[in-house]
């Protein structure tokens, strides 16, 4: 699933290539990838106006259309991408979730779209319809960016409760943006047990959690996502630790699988 570094990249493609274009055109007819509004609601609201930024906190993206205009929120779901076509068929995209053989041109898992004055497309192209469309996505409910959270925010996101670090680091409300191989590496860099409740974290613990999260993100943002990140390769059966060897260790935690090493993260 697309976690903050792919959403990133999908957000400067939009950036890059999608803004101060007029908008004629707009395909909302996928009601279920629109919910809550009516065919036609979105349309109603874009036609005539451009996106004028591009924003992202953890993995919800919105786009802003002016100051009297409403905010375009587009979430990728499990296998989302954003194409942006240009008049020549040229296309800038953002992500590479379902290539898998397309071709150019080839956008039979268009689920919205928008079309600009000079011919250009943007859209949603997700093969399994679980991205999300919506105007004025309510982003407020959202915890802090993981990749700009300040020490203040990550000690409080850290800082209550009982339940296990892993869960809490997955909770967009307390920290927006790290999903499930995020956390996997995150934990196994800083080496504590993805398990351990969060009240037993000492205060070297969160620090190198939040040092752990900084070099991922950034990392996983610089080298193309999650999944160039080092222990991802090794989250399988018979695979071993990258760092000292050990057998990694598979489990359910906070509801997710997750992967450790089982001398480096033991309980």
């Amino acid at each position: 699933m697309p976690e903050l570094p792919e959403v990133e990249s999908a957000r400067a493609v939009i950036e890059r290539a999608g803004l101060k274009r007029e908008i004629v055109g707009v395909d909302d007819t996928d009601a279920y990838v629109c919910r809550p509004h009516r065919p036609g609601q979105i349309r109603d609201a874009l036609l005539g106006r451009s996106l004028v930024a591009a924003n992202r906190r953890g993995k919800s993206m919105w786009c802003d259309t002016g100051d009297d205009g409403p905010a375009l929120g587009i979430h990728l779901g499990m296998s989302g991408k954003i194409v942006i076509a240009g008049p020549d068929g040229s296309e800038t995209d953002g992500g590479d979730y379902w290539e898998g053989g397309r071709r150019p041109g080839d956008y039979r898992w268009s689920r919205f779209a928008l079309t600009f004055a000079d011919g250009g497309r943007l859209m949603l192209v997700d093969p399994r319809r679980l991205g999300r469309v919506r105007l004025d996505p309510p982003v407020e409910v959202l915890g802090p960016d993981a990749a700009t959270v300040t020490p203040a925010q990550f000690r409080a996101a850290l800082g209550f409760g009982t339940a296990p670090v892993k869960a809490r680091l997955l909770d967009q409300h307390a920290l927006a943006g790290i999903g499930n191989l995020l956390a996997d590496q995150i934990l196994w860099s800083a080496r504590v047990n993805p398990a351990r409740p969060v009240d037993r974290l000492a205060a070297p613990d969160v620090d190198r959690l939040l040092r752990a999260t900084r070099r991922a993100v950034r990392t996983a943002i610089g080298q193309g996502g999650v999944h160039t990140l080092e222990v991802i390769p090794f989250r399988v059966a018979g695979g071993h630790c990258p760092r000292d060897g050990a057998p990694m260790t598979k489990s359910t935690v906070g509801g997710r699988t997750s992967w450790w090493c089982s001398r480096e993260q033991a309980a």
